[in-house]
Protein backbone atom coordinates (compact mmCIF):
# COMPACT_ATOMS: atom_id res chain seq x y z
CA UNK A 1 0.00 0.00 0.00
CA UNK A 2 1.67 3.47 -1.00
CA UNK A 3 1.90 5.98 1.92
CA UNK A 4 3.94 8.88 3.43
CA UNK A 5 6.86 8.25 5.24
CA UNK A 6 9.82 9.24 6.49
CA UNK A 7 12.51 9.05 5.19
CA UNK A 8 16.53 11.09 5.81
CA UNK A 9 20.31 10.19 6.38
CA UNK A 10 20.35 11.60 10.24
CA UNK A 11 20.67 14.73 11.32
CA UNK A 12 18.81 17.63 10.41
CA UNK A 13 18.20 17.04 6.68
CA UNK A 14 15.84 14.41 7.33
CA UNK A 15 13.06 15.22 4.66
CA UNK A 16 9.46 13.81 4.15
CA UNK A 17 8.76 11.56 1.51
CA UNK A 18 6.20 9.91 -0.91
CA UNK A 19 6.84 6.46 -2.45
CA UNK A 20 6.89 6.07 -6.29
CA UNK A 21 3.38 3.66 -5.31
CA UNK A 22 1.67 6.69 -3.55
CA UNK A 23 2.67 9.06 -6.21
CA UNK A 24 0.94 6.93 -8.68
CA UNK A 25 -2.15 6.49 -7.07
CA UNK A 26 -2.23 10.34 -6.11
CA UNK A 27 -1.98 11.17 -10.11
CA UNK A 28 -3.30 8.35 -11.60
CA UNK A 29 -0.72 7.50 -13.20
CA UNK A 30 1.16 4.43 -14.28
CA UNK A 31 4.41 4.29 -12.35
CA UNK A 32 6.06 2.97 -15.36
CA UNK A 33 5.17 6.48 -16.82
CA UNK A 34 6.97 8.14 -13.58
CA UNK A 35 9.77 6.45 -13.92
CA UNK A 36 10.12 7.30 -17.53
CA UNK A 37 9.61 11.00 -16.64
CA UNK A 38 12.17 11.00 -14.22
CA UNK A 39 14.87 9.49 -16.75
CA UNK A 40 14.01 11.14 -19.82
CA UNK A 41 13.36 15.14 -18.09
CA UNK A 42 14.87 15.12 -15.21
CA UNK A 43 10.97 14.96 -13.10
CA UNK A 44 12.14 12.87 -10.02
CA UNK A 45 13.24 13.16 -6.60
CA UNK A 46 14.79 15.94 -5.67
CA UNK A 47 16.22 14.85 -2.32
CA UNK A 48 17.40 11.29 -3.79
CA UNK A 49 20.87 9.92 -2.97
CA UNK A 50 22.90 7.20 -4.56
CA UNK A 51 22.38 3.61 -2.97
CA UNK A 52 18.98 5.15 -1.48
CA UNK A 53 15.25 4.50 -1.90
CA UNK A 54 13.78 6.94 -4.25
CA UNK A 55 10.93 9.59 -2.64
CA UNK A 56 8.98 12.35 -3.85
CA UNK A 57 8.65 15.66 -2.07
CA UNK A 58 5.50 17.36 -1.81
CA UNK A 59 7.11 20.02 -4.15
CA UNK A 60 8.11 16.98 -6.49
CA UNK A 61 4.56 16.18 -6.78
CA UNK A 62 3.37 19.16 -7.34
CA UNK A 63 5.23 19.66 -10.10
CA UNK A 64 4.27 16.17 -11.80
CA UNK A 65 0.79 17.06 -11.19
CA UNK A 66 1.19 19.98 -13.54
CA UNK A 67 2.95 17.89 -16.09
CA UNK A 68 0.03 15.40 -15.93
CA UNK A 69 -2.11 18.03 -16.78
CA UNK A 70 -0.40 19.64 -19.33
CA UNK A 71 0.01 15.81 -20.59
CA UNK A 72 -3.92 15.34 -20.54
CA UNK A 73 -4.60 18.28 -22.69
CA UNK A 74 -2.53 17.48 -25.50
CA UNK A 75 0.27 19.24 -24.88
CA UNK A 76 3.82 16.87 -25.55
CA UNK A 77 5.49 15.44 -22.59
CA UNK A 78 8.59 17.38 -23.87
CA UNK A 79 7.31 20.66 -23.36
CA UNK A 80 4.80 19.75 -20.67
CA UNK A 81 8.05 19.00 -18.59
CA UNK A 82 9.67 22.23 -19.31
CA UNK A 83 6.62 24.09 -18.33
CA UNK A 84 6.50 22.21 -15.23
CA UNK A 85 9.50 23.20 -14.33
CA UNK A 86 9.27 26.98 -14.97
CA UNK A 87 6.23 26.96 -12.55
CA UNK A 88 8.06 25.72 -9.90
CA UNK A 89 7.82 27.73 -7.16
CA UNK A 90 10.38 29.29 -5.12
CA UNK A 91 11.16 27.91 -1.66
CA UNK A 92 8.66 29.32 1.16
CA UNK A 93 9.57 30.54 4.71
CA UNK A 94 8.03 28.44 6.41
CA UNK A 95 5.04 29.98 8.91
CA UNK A 96 5.96 33.43 7.47
CA UNK A 97 2.14 34.82 8.11
CA UNK A 98 2.96 38.51 7.78
CA UNK A 99 3.08 38.31 3.61
CA UNK A 100 -0.13 36.20 3.73
CA UNK A 101 -1.91 37.83 5.63
CA UNK A 102 -1.00 41.24 4.21
CA UNK A 103 -1.97 39.96 0.77
CA UNK A 104 -5.54 38.46 2.07
CA UNK A 105 -6.36 41.90 4.14
CA UNK A 106 -5.70 44.13 0.64
CA UNK A 107 -7.44 40.97 -1.14
CA UNK A 108 -4.82 40.81 -3.44
CA UNK A 109 -6.83 37.00 -4.42
CA UNK A 110 -3.42 35.35 -6.75
CA UNK A 111 -0.36 36.41 -4.84
CA UNK A 112 -2.20 35.20 -1.52
CA UNK A 113 -3.22 31.34 -3.39
CA UNK A 114 0.45 31.88 -4.81
CA UNK A 115 1.78 31.56 -1.39
CA UNK A 116 -0.70 29.14 0.22
CA UNK A 117 0.18 27.06 -2.80
CA UNK A 118 4.17 27.02 -2.33
CA UNK A 119 3.58 26.21 1.32
CA UNK A 120 1.88 23.66 0.61
CA UNK A 121 4.03 21.81 -2.26
CA UNK A 122 7.27 22.39 -0.15
CA UNK A 123 5.89 21.34 3.18
CA UNK A 124 2.73 19.10 3.19
CA UNK A 125 -0.72 20.03 4.53
CA UNK A 126 -0.81 19.39 7.96
CA UNK A 127 2.41 21.69 8.48
CA UNK A 128 0.75 24.07 6.23
CA UNK A 129 -2.31 23.96 8.29
CA UNK A 130 -0.34 24.25 11.51
CA UNK A 131 2.22 26.82 11.02
CA UNK A 132 0.95 29.03 8.45
CA UNK A 133 -2.76 28.85 8.07
CA UNK A 134 -4.58 29.24 11.72
CA UNK A 135 -2.09 31.49 13.06
CA UNK A 136 -3.62 33.17 10.09
CA UNK A 137 -7.19 32.39 10.81
CA UNK A 138 -6.26 33.15 14.92
CA UNK A 139 -4.66 36.53 14.15
CA UNK A 140 -7.99 37.56 12.07
CA UNK A 141 -10.42 36.31 14.78
CA UNK A 142 -8.52 38.22 17.55
CA UNK A 143 -8.89 41.75 15.59
CA UNK A 144 -12.58 40.38 14.83
CA UNK A 145 -13.11 40.19 18.69
CA UNK A 146 -11.92 43.58 19.42
CA UNK A 147 -14.65 44.90 16.62
CA UNK A 148 -12.55 44.88 13.34
CA UNK A 149 -14.69 43.45 10.43
CA UNK A 150 -12.07 41.67 8.16
CA UNK A 151 -14.83 39.09 7.32
CA UNK A 152 -13.82 39.61 3.68
CA UNK A 153 -10.28 38.88 4.60
CA UNK A 154 -11.83 35.38 6.25
CA UNK A 155 -13.56 34.65 3.06
CA UNK A 156 -10.62 35.36 0.49
CA UNK A 157 -8.21 33.34 2.86
CA UNK A 158 -10.62 30.39 3.49
CA UNK A 159 -11.21 30.95 -0.33
CA UNK A 160 -7.16 30.28 -1.31
CA UNK A 161 -6.51 27.55 1.34
CA UNK A 162 -9.27 26.07 -0.09
CA UNK A 163 -8.34 26.77 -4.00
CA UNK A 164 -4.49 25.79 -3.06
CA UNK A 165 -5.27 22.11 -1.21
CA UNK A 166 -6.73 21.18 -4.67
CA UNK A 167 -4.27 22.63 -6.47
CA UNK A 168 -1.41 20.92 -4.99
CA UNK A 169 -2.81 17.66 -3.74
CA UNK A 170 -4.87 15.95 -6.26
CA UNK A 171 -7.68 13.38 -5.04
CA UNK A 172 -6.65 10.03 -4.60
CA UNK A 173 -8.17 7.11 -6.95
CA UNK A 174 -10.11 4.54 -5.17
CA UNK A 175 -7.23 2.29 -3.79
CA UNK A 176 -8.27 -1.76 -3.53
CA UNK A 177 -8.40 -3.00 0.07
CA UNK A 178 -9.03 0.09 1.73
CA UNK A 179 -12.78 0.89 3.47
CA UNK A 180 -14.34 4.02 2.37
CA UNK A 181 -13.61 6.94 4.15
CA UNK A 182 -16.97 9.84 3.95
CA UNK A 183 -16.15 13.29 4.87
CA UNK A 184 -19.51 15.65 5.80
CA UNK A 185 -20.58 18.65 7.57
CA UNK A 186 -23.54 17.88 9.58
CA UNK A 187 -26.75 19.43 8.64
CA UNK A 188 -26.90 23.09 9.44
CA UNK A 189 -22.77 23.29 9.81
CA UNK A 190 -21.46 25.20 6.96
CA UNK A 191 -17.57 25.24 7.94
CA UNK A 192 -16.08 22.91 5.74
CA UNK A 193 -12.93 24.32 5.47
CA UNK A 194 -11.53 21.83 8.51
CA UNK A 195 -12.31 18.95 6.17
CA UNK A 196 -11.43 19.91 3.38
CA UNK A 197 -7.51 20.37 4.92
CA UNK A 198 -8.69 16.72 6.25
CA UNK A 199 -8.96 15.50 2.77
CA UNK A 200 -6.02 16.75 1.63
CA UNK A 201 -4.02 15.41 4.41
CA UNK A 202 -5.45 12.06 3.85
CA UNK A 203 -4.72 12.40 0.10
CA UNK A 204 -1.18 12.59 1.57
CA UNK A 205 -1.38 9.69 3.14
CA UNK A 206 -2.43 7.59 -0.32
CA UNK A 207 -6.16 7.23 1.92
CA UNK A 208 -8.98 8.29 -0.59
CA UNK A 209 -11.93 10.25 0.84
CA UNK A 210 -15.15 11.48 -0.40
CA UNK A 211 -16.04 14.90 0.88
CA UNK A 212 -19.88 15.29 0.59
CA UNK A 213 -19.52 19.37 2.14
CA UNK A 214 -21.37 21.53 4.08
CA UNK A 215 -24.46 21.34 5.44
CA UNK A 216 -24.78 17.57 4.81
CA UNK A 217 -28.76 16.59 5.74
CA UNK A 218 -29.44 13.43 7.61
CA UNK A 219 -30.85 11.77 5.02
CA UNK A 220 -28.29 12.60 1.91
CA UNK A 221 -25.62 11.15 4.27
CA UNK A 222 -27.36 8.02 4.95
CA UNK A 223 -27.93 7.76 0.90
CA UNK A 224 -23.90 8.17 0.37
CA UNK A 225 -23.76 5.54 3.29
CA UNK A 226 -26.12 3.07 1.28
CA UNK A 227 -24.33 3.74 -2.08
CA UNK A 228 -20.73 2.60 -1.21
CA UNK A 229 -19.93 -1.08 -2.08
CA UNK A 230 -18.20 -1.76 1.95
CA UNK A 231 -19.70 -0.34 5.11
CA UNK A 232 -17.43 3.56 5.15
CA UNK A 233 -15.56 4.94 8.01
CA UNK A 234 -17.50 8.31 8.12
CA UNK A 235 -16.36 11.92 9.61
CA UNK A 236 -18.60 14.44 11.14
CA UNK A 237 -17.51 17.81 11.35
CA UNK A 238 -19.25 20.25 13.83
CA UNK A 239 -18.14 23.86 14.63
CA UNK A 240 -20.56 24.61 17.34
CA UNK A 241 -22.64 22.38 19.86
CA UNK A 242 -25.99 23.45 18.25
CA UNK A 243 -24.91 21.89 15.32
CA UNK A 244 -23.94 18.37 16.72
CA UNK A 245 -26.08 15.84 15.47
CA UNK A 246 -28.13 13.98 17.99
CA UNK A 247 -28.51 11.17 15.81
CA UNK A 248 -26.48 11.53 12.31
CA UNK A 249 -28.86 9.11 10.47
CA UNK A 250 -32.01 8.03 10.15
CA UNK A 251 -33.45 5.23 11.65
CA UNK A 252 -33.15 2.27 10.01
CA UNK A 253 -30.25 3.55 7.59
CA UNK A 254 -27.34 1.25 7.03
CA UNK A 255 -24.75 1.95 9.98
CA UNK A 256 -20.93 2.90 8.85
CA UNK A 257 -18.21 0.68 10.15
CA UNK A 258 -17.02 3.56 12.28
CA UNK A 259 -18.35 7.08 13.14
CA UNK A 260 -15.61 9.52 13.68
CA UNK A 261 -16.52 12.53 15.36
CA UNK A 262 -14.26 15.59 14.82
CA UNK A 263 -14.39 19.64 15.51
CA UNK A 264 -15.32 21.81 18.77
CA UNK A 265 -19.09 21.19 18.74
CA UNK A 266 -18.84 17.72 19.88
CA UNK A 267 -18.90 16.74 23.51
CA UNK A 268 -15.91 15.51 24.97
CA UNK A 269 -17.42 12.13 25.59
CA UNK A 270 -19.29 11.08 22.85
CA UNK A 271 -23.05 10.24 23.48
CA UNK A 272 -23.69 8.47 19.84
CA UNK A 273 -23.01 4.97 19.88
CA UNK A 274 -20.10 3.50 19.02
CA UNK A 275 -18.74 7.37 18.01
CA UNK A 276 -15.25 8.07 18.57
CA UNK A 277 -13.85 11.74 18.89
CA UNK A 278 -11.16 13.04 17.14
CA UNK A 279 -8.74 15.77 18.65
CA UNK A 280 -6.03 17.12 16.59
CA UNK A 281 -5.84 16.49 12.78
CA UNK A 282 -2.99 14.26 12.93
CA UNK A 283 -4.63 12.42 15.66
CA UNK A 284 -7.44 12.48 12.70
CA UNK A 285 -5.08 11.42 9.88
CA UNK A 286 -3.29 8.90 11.61
CA UNK A 287 -6.37 7.26 13.17
CA UNK A 288 -8.28 7.45 9.64
CA UNK A 289 -5.45 5.51 8.46
CA UNK A 290 -5.97 3.13 10.18
CA UNK A 291 -9.43 2.39 10.03
CA UNK A 292 -9.25 2.49 6.69
CA UNK A 293 -7.34 -0.23 6.75
CA UNK A 294 -8.85 -2.43 8.81
CA UNK A 295 -12.45 -2.29 9.13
Amino acid sequence: MPSLVEVGAGGSDSVSGYTVGAVAAMLDIPIATLRSWNQRYGLGPAHHRPGRHRYYSASDVAMLSRMADLVRIGVSPAKAAKAARSAADPVPTLGDVAPVLAAAEQLRAAELLAKITAHLTHFGVVTTWQRLCRPAFADIVSRQDRGTGLIDVEHVLSWAITTGLHRAVPPVHNVAGLAPVLLACTAGEGHVLPLEVLRAALAEAGVPALLLGSAVPDSALADAIAKQTRSPVVVLWSQADRTAAAEPSPAGSREPARLLLAGPGWPTRPTLPGAQRLGSLEEAVTEISRLARTC
